[in-house]
């Protein structure tokens, strides 16, 4: 039988061992030009209260991370940078759970669409 020592050793190994491979994969898929930023840390205080099981990914590891995506309107492949996460976590306090699906221009549009129909 194994001590918790030996066991969060093994949890830690394992955890790196899937971030590198993560980031491995990550690298694959990211726009031309993309150079990473370096990780900003989590602050757990600032975040949004929520009530689930499940942790999200960037609260687990501790950090930000600049995530690439591509914008669901125009098919443009973006990156929701670090500093941008911290923001929208820690600063308007958004939903733990949520991530960057549009581009800036096309929220941009989308948000003024929205005023524009309640200006009517």
């Amino acid at each position: 039988m194994k001590s918790g020592k030996q066991r969060r050793r093994e949890i830690k190994t394992a955890r790196q061992r899937r971030a590198t491979k993560a980031q491995q994969a990550l690298a694959e898929h990211l726009p031309l030009g993309f150079s990473p930023t370096p990780p900003i840390a989590v602050n757990p205080a600032l975040l949004a209260s929520y009530n689930s099981y499940g942790e999200p990914l960037f609260l687990a590891r501790g950090w930000y991370q600049d995530q690439p995506f591509r914008c669901v309107d125009c098919d443009k492949d973006e990156v929701w940078t670090a500093a941008q996460q911290r923001w929208w976590y820690e600063a308007v306090q958004g939903s733990v759970y949520a991530h960057a699906v549009r581009c800036r221009a096309c929220r941009l549009i989308r948000r003024l669409a929205g005023r524009a129909q309640h200006a009517v």
